[in-house]
């Protein structure tokens, strides 16, 4: 299963790798990748995956790579398994309400959001640890 995601200060690639390790434990085989480092369409084929990126601005997605990313996501996420996750240092997730509603809309099955605030802790490794039960599942 792929695992993408965009990072501002390290923060949403710690998420990216604990999702990615909680997939292996169960069972599940995953890559986690920078997005600027694989395409939209590396997606397309998959019936499952998840996408992380840390709140911006006024809790917005990193609109360099992250958002036009995602705008080609929207066009082919209809029917697929998707789960959301990123961090944020302000404000009350907002950012992630707004992407997961996007999603939804474009037609994805969005199992589950994870956000965590500033560095993720314990709390936030067992609610990505829920995250990966529900994309095996």
């Amino acid at each position: 299963m792929k695992v993408v995601y965009w990072s501002s200060t390290g923060n949403t690639e710690k998420m990216a790798q604990m999702l990615g390790e909680e997939i292996e434990k169960l069972g599940g085989g995953a890559e986690v990748a920078e997005v600027a480092s694989v395409s939209p369409s590396d997606l397309e084929g998959e019936a499952v995956f998840a996408l992380g990126c840390s709140a911006m601005g006024d809790e917005e997605l990193d609109e360099g790579e992250m958002e036009p990313f995602v705008q080609e996501v929207e066009k082919f996420v209809s029917g697929k398994k998707i789960g959301l996750f990123g961090s944020y240092d302000w404000g009350d997730g907002e950012w992630m309400r707004k992407w997961e509603e996007r999603m939804k809309e474009a037609g994805a099955n969005v199992v589950g959001t994870v956000i965590a605030n500033n560095e993720p802790g314990d709390g936030d490794q067992g609610n990505l640890a829920e995250l990966a039960k529900s994309l095996l599942g």
